[in-house]
């Protein structure tokens, strides 16, 4: 039998509850009321050896569905009803210690000068307070933090990127292709190409110039002689081969290979080899 963690009333039979995080022990401080837009100070809550502390509870974040029976909200698309409450407890009982209804993102404030602090909003018998919390450990927070974000997105506070677009929630306009421009040329087609005016500006030049002028460049122009031996052709005549190579070697070194007599040895009549 499932009970409504803030009425403590019992639920109806069809309705189911889940526990979205678990801290074992988190401490709880009266804080001083908020004095600034900015935030709360966590530095504030521990000053003279945790004196604002009151209290070591149990954390819970529950979540509780009751799915819709009426057949007119199924066909108008409501859904199930979806609560979350922030339940501090005590760790030996269970005994509801406060109790905070998450209803917006602004139940639950990160402190400015901790990521283990926040500052939770409770209400109990009409009344409304805002209580400071700490968790020992990073890693408790940071879950308590992924806690709190899926639990916004099931119940509206923030988007979901993950959830199926809504029908008739508005489509988006197909991207309108532009026409391509087919610069193919077509049968009998033909291009042309300006350089211009090149011809037009040399033409211009040529005007500008006297005929004495026109003619000493002329000159100038045709006095140009190939180098002598060259017999006016522009060619280098072709390397020659391997073979001839080798050979004028081997010609060289027989001319210049010295002999028996050259080199102080006497092969006559009273020679060393005798």
């Amino acid at each position: 039998m499932n009970v409504d963690p803030l009425t403590g009333q019992t639920l109806p039979a069809n309705a189911y509850q889940r526990v979205l995080y678990v801290a074992p022990k988190v401490h709880v401080y009266q804080i001083p009321p908020l004095t600034s837009t900015k935030g709360y100070q966590a530095s504030t809550w521990t000053a003279d050896n945790n004196k604002r502390q009151i209290f070591t509870a149990r954390l819970r974040v529950v979540e509780t569905s009751i799915p819709t029976t009426s057949a007119s909200a199924e066909d108008n698309g409501e859904s199930d009803k979806i609560t979350t409450a922030l339940l501090l407890e005590d760790p030996a009982s269970g005994q509801l210690f406060a109790a905070a209804p998450y209803t917006s993102p602004n139940v639950v404030e990160q402190a400015l000068d901790s990521s283990r602090f926040f500052a939770v909003t409770v209400v109990g018998e009409g009344r409304k307070a805002v209580l400071g919390m700490g968790f020992e450990e990073r890693s408790e927070a940071f879950d308590f933090s992924i806690a709190l974000q899926d639990a916004r997105r099931v119940l509206g506070f923030e988007a979901n990127p993950n959830a199926p677009p809504k029908p008739g929630g508005g489509s988006k306009k197909a991207p309108v292709e532009e026409a391509k421009k087919d610069f193919s040329l077509k049968e009998g087609e033909t291009i042309s190409i300006n350089l211009g005016g090149l011809k037009g500006r040399r033409e211009r030049r040529e005007e500008t110039k006297s005929p004495a002028e026109q003619k000493s460049e002329q000159d100038a122009l045709f006095s140009i002689k190939p180098p002598p031996g060259s017999g006016g052709s522009p060619f280098l005549p072709p390397p020659p081969s391997a073979k001839s190579v080798k050979e004028e070697r081997r010609r060289s070194r027989q001319s210049f290979e010295p002999k028996p007599e050259d080199l102080g040895f006497d092969d006559g009549e009273f020679g060393e080899f005798q």
